[in-house]
């Protein structure tokens, strides 16, 4: 029997909206240009963007840049791809229903899937905020020599930041969020001007090989990558978050909700790809280049990017990066465990309370591996933490097409038959490369 078969139409309303706190409470211009009225959408897609260059990124692009050259840039071409069609139907949903996928997952299913789809979507969060503690600690480490233990104990801190910023109001939120992302935009292209790649090996970097996945170890990298990019948590924010803008509550106004937001994410996600590339290239261009191939902890980069690009900066600029990025992820899996809580449990914690539990259970595992393993352990735990994530994708991602190719749960919003078609083929393939690396760890590949 399909686990996700289930009743064609939704069997009652959200008991409340998501994020009843910052539902509509941003008002969209529904006269004007065009642009005009873009810009009150604008905002979303670079919350959820965050996610997608987290410093679970930096550990898979890294390893993968330094150990097999320019070969996974299309691995982060394509997984971008899959990331942005799977925003914009979160975003459909979002508009549409005006449910989240959490509060439509326990409208359409029995509790008994229900609970299951909410403890695997929290291990995915856990997994995310596991990467930003260990993200942020390395950071503080190479900033201030901060030892990793102590600086995964003070990334608890950063719950007062989460709190201040939603107190001033969900623009201040995403000001901040964009902010950053520009600081980290910067801080690459300057690491990428240092570093001079070789653009042709650049280009041919984006078109697929086949060693991708007959080599164990590369298809490991590539799996760790899909992980980091295509985030399952995310999808469950943006199809709440979206739904902070007061559109007009017509079918015109929700059409145009969903071509805006669709506008958004596809921008947003465009400065993800550029990132998640750039992390790459740059350490394809500095280490594997040189015959540096087994640089894949952040700690080596950091030491090692000064001295092969022969520049001071590079090393800082590094750090000051994935500070940033760390930074940027602890707001966005705040709100994420607030929405799959809320959404499938119908269970409501303050946010300061929902973000102390969801990070000590993060922070735990980091400070005995960093205590016991060293910067070593800490390396491999952010590795495997984005390969956990890739496991969880398939969870999240199988309810949000079977609910928006159902035209009986989206109406007139229902995603097109090519776009949906499409959906599938991603759906397939995330499960495909998933069982591709269970098999090969099951018979020890």
């Amino acid at each position: 029997m399909d686990m996700f078969a289930n009743p064609p139409a939704w069997r009652s309303a959200p008991a409340l909206p998501s994020l009843p706190e910052v539902h509509g409470s941003i008002p969209v211009a529904r006269s004007g240009k065009a642009l005009r009225r873009l810009l009150s959408f604008v905002g979303p897609g670079y919350l959820v963007a965050v996610g997608y260059m987290d410093p679970g990124n930096w550990a898979t692009d890294l390893a993968g840049g330094s150990a097999f050259g320019y070969t996974l840039l299309s691995v982060i071409l394509l997984s971008n791809l899959m990331a942005i069609l799977l925003q914009s139907l979160s975003a459909r949903l979002g508009i549409a229903t005006g449910r989240d996928l959490a509060q439509a997952c326990r409208d359409h299913y029995p509790p008994a899937v229900n609970y299951a789809l909410w403890f695997l979507c929290e291990l995915a969060i856990i997994a995310c905020d596991l990467a930003e503690v260990i993200g942020t600690a390395i950071a503080l480490q190479l900033l201030f020599g901060i030892p990793l233990a102590l600086g995964a104990l003070l990334t608890g801190l950063d719950v007062l930041l989460v709190l201040m910023l939603q107190h001033k109001g969900f623009r201040w939120l995403e000001a901040f969020i964009i902010g950053l992302i520009s600081l980290i935009g910067v801080c690459f292209l300057i690491e990428l001007f240092l570093a001079r790649p070789d653009l042709a090996a650049v280009a041919k970097g984006f078109v697929p090989s086949p060693t991708i996945v007959t080599e164990p170890a590369m298809l490991y990298i590539a799996i760790g990558i899909l992980g980091a990019t295509v985030m399952p948590h995310n999808l469950y924010l943006h199809s709440s978050i979206v739904q902070t803008r007061r559109w007009a509550p017509t079918l015109e106004g929700k059409r145009e909700a969903v071509r805006f937001a669709t506008i958004d994410s596809t921008v947003a996600l465009s400065f993800a790809l550029f990132i998640n590339a750039a992390i790459l290239i740059l350490a394809a261009a500095a280490f594997h280049a040189t015959g540096q191939t087994g640089v894949a902890e952040i700690q080596d980069a950091y030491h090692l990017l000064a001295p092969t690009l022969g520049a001071a900066a590079a090393s800082t600029l590094f750090a000051l990066a994935l500070l940033a990025s760390g930074q940027n992820s602890t707001v966005t899996a705040t709100l994420a465990g607030q929405i799959v809580m809320e959404g499938f449990l119908r269970l409501r914690l303050p946010p300061w309370l929902r973000r102390i539990v969801t990070r000590l259970v993060a922070i735990l595992p980091v400070v005995t591996v960093a205590w016991l393993y060293g910067e070593g352990g800490t390396a491999q735990l952010l590795i495997l933490s984005q390969v956990v994530l890739s496991l969880q994708l398939p969870f999240a991602v199988v309810p949000l097409v079977r609910f928006t190719t159902d035209r009986r749960k989206m109406g007139e919003l229902v995603a097109p038959r090519w776009l949906g078609g499409l959906a599938w083929v991603v759906a397939a393939v995330i499960i495909a490369l998933n069982a591709k690396l269970l098999f090969d760890v099951a018979t020890g590949g």
